[in-house]
Order: structure tokens, then C-alpha cells, then sequence
């Protein structure tokens, strides 16, 4: 087991990172411009694109009257920093015209699996996606941990990316998983730990591998033709992976009496309400509660869950992404945790003294509300003295990006991040654009299990259309 994680990570160590240094440089539009052969004609397997029922039709259900959001993710290192992703929003934003989008890439070049799982805690749950597209190298038991995770933290739809094509000896490699090994990586990893991955969590395989195959047959091309280096795409490979996942996230087929808005892991509730009517509840399983307001409501609503505020529910909060090593995106610390409840406040750690290659650091920790917490070394584990922040000594950052970038930490440095609630005691219904449900999320990250929201407020009967909730798929097991 310990060979085939080092393995994984041996390939992302001598190629992906050795680059990753100009992956910023890498996020620009596709030259749409030139063109290039076809890919041969298919379709994607519609058990598939099955997995992506919901997501796709909010956004093909979508009118100018009923614009619905749609939250999408991209997710992983360099390969998804590159410009096809563009490419792929573009066309999510021209062919569903009416849905209200929200599209965000949060890859970090050089980041495999066992890094990502870390980062994934401020960049990836908390975002709450729609849609998750996903590819990385790395641990695949790593991997294996994050996508378990998003089945219990979200409701997104999952889209994974098998891997493209490197080395021209994958054309004429074992597919047969009954044959394959670990020992034979990338054939194992291609077609037999990711499909199995995404048969168990119920997520959507975008065959690339074999689809890149395919192309390079067809038009009698090598592996190196369609990147810039051992590992990233150059234009023609950016293209294709755009075209390619393109035809995933068509529009598909409606399905009769599916509503996306009321299926396993999603139930929207139509409020009850009366003339004089000061509170009502709301009972559900699950991790995330929101309300939808009517429109043109005006007031203000306090929000309890299990009979507490928010604030005063300790998994409700959390920490944002920590500030950037200089000149990169690379966060300086990969997670932070805690041992006592939070408050919101922003947080700053100053470097005090740094060695040249980064690997033991002092510092300085302070909150904005908590103040002075304490000071430490980054080869120890820290407790502050509120017990607000924890930082495990693996979970620093600056060492690897000391080695990758070629540069040293500036003196005095300091890194920054946020605690914040992840709800809200009072929701208040916020302009939005025409036709966009006015909605708020009130609570997100509650423990799984049964719990009660109770709204209270003077003429609920005029502000209140509904309460929406969500149930994560492995959550609802329990």
C-alpha cells in the first residue's frame, strides 16, 4: 500500500511539479481561432451522464421568470488551471442561457491528492457545489477521501475526469481491470480505481483516457503532439479537453417527474403560513437548511437551529483559505483547525524568522477579536492559547513552496486567513437580479442527523415562499 501512494506521488513530483511554477501563466482563453480534426464520432455513456441529472437540469429548466443558481467547481492542479476550463464555462454560460451561474476554479498547481485533501476543507465543501469537476494525480486513497467527503458534505453533482494521455505506450495497454495492478499505474488508476470510484460515490466517469486515445488513433498523432511538456496540454490538447467534456455537460434528455429541486438529496417545503403568524419549523435530516424568501419581502428573519443560533453552533463556523506564498497561489499553511469554538474575525500570522529553505519557522498568531494568541515553530505542532487556531506540523506549506518557487520567504512575512460562520442568525432577503430566487442560506455544516429549523419573525406569512434542505447522500445512510 505505502509503494503504490509513493507511486502516485512519484509521478506528480517529476513531472506535473516541475512545471507548476508557470502554471499561472497557463490561465488564458483557448485560441479559438485555429482549428483542428474532429474528434471521431461518439456519444457519452448516457448511465453517466445520468450521474449528472440534477445539476443539469436546473440549468436546462432555467427561464428568464425562474433563473436558477447554479454553483459549479472546478477542482485539482495545474492540468485544471489551463485554459480549457474557460472553454468549458463559455459554454455552460452559452448554451443555458437563463441560469443564474456561479463558476469558480480553485485548483493549485503541484497540489496532488494528499495536499488537495487538505486545501479541500476551505476550498471545496464550503463552496457547495452544483457540480464538481474534478481531476488530479496524487494518493488515490487520498483521492478516494475527498470524493467520500463531498458525498458527505454536499449534495454536488460529480464529474471525474480520467486521466489524459502522456506516454504513447498507453495506446496499447491492458484495460481489462480483472488483469491490472497497481504496479501498471496509469492503466490501473484509468480502468480500474477510477471507474470503481465513481461506480461507489455515484459520480459521473468522463472517460478521457480512452477518448484521447481514440483521437490520437484516428488522426495517426503522438502523445507529445497534444502537450507543451511531459504532462500539460498545449493549445491542441486544451481544445480537445474542451470539446470532450463539453458533450458530458449537454443537455440532457428531460426525465419525467424529476424535479431537481425535490429528489433524494434535495427537498424544497413550501411554508405554511398565516396572517399574524410569528414563527414555524422545519424538520429535516441533514447538513444544510435555506430558506427562499418571497419576492419583494422586506423584513428580517431570526433563524434558530435545534433551538441555538447559528453563531453559537460550532461546526457551523470555519476557517477560510490561507493566504499565498509571494507571487503564487500556493496557500502558505495547507489547513488550520481548531480545539474551541470560533468567532468571526480575521486572523494574521507574522513570520518572525524563517531559515532559507523554509523548513522551520517562528511565529507570531493574532485575531482581530481573539488578539495576541501565541507564538511557535512550524516543525512543532501549535495549540494558541485560545485554542482557536491548531497548525499540525504537515500542514505547512512554505518549505515546498521554498523548493518549488526558488526563492525564499520575505522577512516578517504574513499570512492571513478568516474564521467565518457559515450561516446566519438573521436572514434578510438581498437584491438580487430579475428573475433569480431570493435566497439565503441560513445554516450549512450542521452534524448529520435530525434537527429542527425554526424561523421567527413579525408577518412570516409575507417573507417566507419556502425552506429548502439538503441531505449529503453518504449522511442520509446514517
Amino acid at each position: 500500500m505505502q509503494f503504490v501512494h509513493k507511486k502516485r506521488t512519484m509521478k506528480l513530483t517529476h513531472t506535473t511539479l516541475a512545471l507548476t511554477f508557470v502554471c499561472l501563466l497557463w490561465q488564458i482563453p483557448l485560441r479559438a481561432a485555429v482549428s483542428y480534426p474532429a474528434p471521431p464520432p461518439w456519444q457519452p455513456d448516457p448511465e453517466q451522464r445520468e450521474h449528472l441529472r440534477r445539476s443539469l437540469t436546473l440549468l436546462s429548466t432555467s427561464t428568464p421568470a425562474d433563473r436558477k443558481t447554479v454553483r459549479v467547481l472546478f477542482y485539482g492542479q495545474s492540468i485544471t488551471q489551463q485554459g480549457w476550463w474557460k472553454e468549458v464555462e463559455n459554454y455552460l454560460r452559452s448554451t443555458y442561457t437563463n441560469a443564474n451561474l456561479i463558476v469558480e476554479n480553485r485548483a493549485i498547481g503541484g497540489h496532488g491528492s494528499q495536499l488537495l485533501v487538505k486545501t479541500a476543507e476551505a476550498d471545496l465543501y464550503p463552496f457547495q457545489p452544483d457540480l464538481l469537476i474534478f481531476h488530479v494525480y496524487g494518493s488515490h486513497i487520498e483521492y478516494e477521501n475527498i470524493i467520500r467527503r463531498v458525498r458527505e458534505r454536499t449534495c454536488a453533482d460529480i464529474l471525474l475526469q480520467t486521466d489524459h494521455v502522456t506516454a504513447d505506450s498507453s495506446l496499447s495497454e491492458e484495460t481489462d481491470p480483472a488483469k491490472l495492478t497497481p504496479k501498471e499505474w496509469d492503466p490501473w488508476m484509468n480502468h480500474a480505481f477510477l471507474p470503481a470510484t465513481a461506480a461507489k460515490y455515484g459520480a459521473c466517469r468522463a472517460d478521457i483516457h480512452e477518448l484521447w486515445k481514440a483521437y490520437l488513433k484516428a488522426h495517426g498523432l503522438k502523445a507529445a503532439d497534444l502537450l507543451r511538456d511531459g504532462v500539460h496540454l498545449n493549445a491542441h490538447g486544451e481544445w480537445l479537453m474542451a470539446e470532450l467534456l463539453k458533450a458530458y455537460l449537454a443537455p440532457l434528455p428531460p426525465k419525467a417527474g424529476y424535479d431537481p429541486l425535490n429528489e433524494a438529496r434535495v427537498r424544497t417545503v413550501t411554508a405554511r403560513t398565516s396572517a399574524g403568524q410569528q414563527s414555524m419549523q422545519f424538520e429535516f435530516k441533514g447538513t444544510r437548511a435555506d430558506l427562499v424568501f418571497k419576492p419583494n419581502a422586506k423584513g428580517s428573519i431570526s433563524v434558530l437551529i435545534d433551538g441555538k443560533k447559528p453563531s453559537a453552533i460550532p461546526e457551523l463556523n470555519g476557517f477560510t483559505r490561507v493566504s499565498a506564498f509571494p507571487m503564487s497561489d500556493w496557500p502558505l499553511l495547507l489547513k488550520v483547525g481548531a480545539t474551541s469554538p470560533l468567532v468571526a474575525e480575521a486572523w494574521s500570522l507574522r513570520i518572525v524568522q524563517a531559515p532559507a529553505d523554509g523548513k522551520m519557522c517562528h511565529f507570531a498568531l493574532r485575531g482581530t477579536v481573539t488578539g495576541e494568541d501565541g507564538e511557535g515553530y512550524s516543525t512543532n505542532r501549535f495549540v494558541s492559547r485560545s485554542g482557536r487556531i491548531v497548525i499540525e506540523p504537515d500542514d505547512w506549506n512554505v518549505a515546498y513552496s521554498v523548493a518549488v518557487f526558488k526563492r525564499p520567504l520575505p522577512e516578517n512575512h504574513i499570512a492571513t486567513w478568516r474564521a467565518v460562520l457559515r450561516g446566519v442568525d438573521t436572514a434578510v432577503s438581498e437584491t438580487i437580479p430579475s428573475g433569480v430566487e431570493p435566497c439565503v442560506t441560513v445554516a450549512q455544516g450542521v452534524a448529520p442527523g435530525r434537527h429542527v429549523l425554526e424561523l421567527r419573525g413579525a408577518g412570516l406569512a409575507k417573507e417566507v415562499q419556502a425552506a429548502r434542505l439538503y441531505s449529503p447522500p453518504e449522511t442520509a445512510k446514517q
